[in-house]
């Protein structure tokens, strides 16, 4: 179970770590951080840095869905061994879910989402969920 919550905490930690680099490109493209509206901000981003923004609310959103996934799963008597490989694959299809949406590959980010929803949902079955 240790290595499911370590991951658990690096999918989290994706978000901010985007957040990071969407503020190098705000800084880069529009000339300041602004810190007070960032959100508004985010709006006026073109290429890269608008691909940023959006791969960073989508880890918030996927972030949702795993702990979901994972309590669910734990929930209803899922062992950590029969949870390891679907949390694995997710978190791999994360990492390259942002690396092909900042280098705007369209339908490999789509491939690669559909992977780690797939590992979501495979979380639900085990042990009769869903």
């Amino acid at each position: 179970m240790d290595t499911i919550v370590k991951i658990i905490f690096a999918t989290a930690m994706l978000p901010l770590l985007i957040n990071v680099i969407a503020a190098y490109f705000r800084n880069k493209e529009l000339g300041y951080i602004d810190n007070r509206n960032p959100r508004q901000q985010a709006l006026k981003l073109t290429g890269i840095g608008t691909r940023c923004y959006s791969a960073q609310q989508n880890s918030w959103e996927a972030l949702a869905l795993i702990s979901a996934a994972v309590l669910c799963a734990y929930l209803m008597g899922a062992s950590p061994e029969q949870m390891l490989l679907p949390v694995q694959i997710f978190f791999a299809a994360r990492i390259a879910y942002i690396a092909c949406y900042l280098a705007n590959w369209a339908t490999l980010r789509s491939i690669v989402w559909i992977i780690g929803l797939a590992a979501c949902i495979s979380l639900f079955r085990l042990n009769g969920v869903a």
